[in-house]
């Protein structure tokens, strides 16, 4: 549990950390790089959210809330 917990924290403060980083380097080439490797942590925090609720560390209501705010920010990643 303390794996999964600090994998999926991890995954949720890359996201952002990315998007900056793209943000701040120049060149859109290098923008499009970070949000790729953006969207691979969301994908991951997606991942990590269902390896949780197949556990029972979560309800599945609370997946369902969690994984619609995930694939939200994928879209705008996208």
């Amino acid at each position: 549990m303390y794996g999964l917990k600090s994998q999926t924290r991890l995954c949720c403060a890359s996201i952002p950390a990315n998007i900056a980083e793209g943000f701040g380097r120049s060149g859109d080439a290098e923008l499009c790089r970070f949000l790729q490797i953006a969207m691979g942590s969301a994908s991951e925090l997606e991942y990590h959210l269902l390896l949780a609720r197949d556990l029972n560390f979560i309800k599945a209501s609370e997946y369902e809330s969690l994984v619609e705010n995930v694939v939200e920010v994928k879209r705008m990643l996208a």
